[in-house]
């Protein structure tokens, strides 16, 4: 009897392929990124370690189209990123991507609906469209009854919540958090990790996260090393379960 055909694996919702990035020239020039070759599926937590100066950083700025690739390929979704104009790039930022800062990055003076309100407002989304949709990311992040609190108000995990909930609004493909819990204590670290993993299971956002701690990247099911401006090593189902 002929064995059943294994199903095929998904196509890469994004793939590096040789990408280099070098800053400045001449006897000065610095490359950070050496010729990196990386999948991600969709779907997919994957944490990104690496020393300082490894270019984790450089690639993660890559990735949220902060930046472009010296050379090699960056596709998303099918698309060569790298071919894209400045205002195409910030299009498909708007569109697909969601992004969780360390500092959190809230406007001090405004609400956390008007907070998460902010990139519907730059997509020239309606009054109420906005509303509805900024309470219903806070209501996923369990801070709906906190909507008419400022920053000044919320404790430093609330505010992460927040910043997550402001990530999500706008339904992104892909999740970029720089250090998440980086500025939080371990019981609001394992929270927020805890969160993001419950965003990725229940609603299938692809996450990628830069961390330098071990306890948190072990909540990712894929945990990418970097070191001299390249991948060392790719481990993947590592989810904590």
């Amino acid at each position: 009897m002929a064995a059943e055909p294994r199903p095929a694996s998904p196509a890469p919702l994004i793939a590096l392929r040789g990408v280099t990035k070098t800053y400045g020239s001449g006897p000065t020039a610095f490359q950070a990124l050496k010729g990196v070759d990386l999948d991600v599926t969709p779907g997919d937590f994957v944490a990104v370690m690496g020393a300082s100066g490894s270019g984790k950083s450089t690639t993660m700025n890559i990735l949220g189209c902060l930046d472009v690739p010296s050379s090699g390929s960056f596709t998303f979704k099918g698309v060569r990123v790298e071919g894209l104009d400045r205002d195409q790039r910030a299009l498909l930022r708007r569109r697909y991507l969601g992004f969780v800062f360390q500092g959190f990055n809230l406007l001090a003076r405004t609400t956390a609906l008007e907070n998460v309100e902010l990139p519907l407002l730059y997509r020239g989304d309606a009054r109420k469209v906005r509303h509805d949709a900024a309470m219903a990311a806070l209501d996923q992040v369990g801070l709906a009854p906190w909507w008419d609190h400022t920053p000044a108000e919320l404790s430093g995990g609330q505010q992460q919540r927040v910043a997550i909930a402001r990530a999500i609004v706008t339904s992104p493909a892909v999740l970029l958090a720089d250090e998440p819990t980086g500025n939080l204590d371990s019981e609001r670290s394992v929270e927020i990790m805890e969160l993001l993993t419950q965003l990725n299971r229940d609603s299938g956002i692809t996450i990628l996260m830069v961390t330098h701690e071990p306890d948190m990247a072990a909540y990712a099911n894929t945990i990418v090393m970097f070191k001299d401006g390249l991948v060392e090593s790719i481990e993947t189902g590592r989810r904590r379960q």
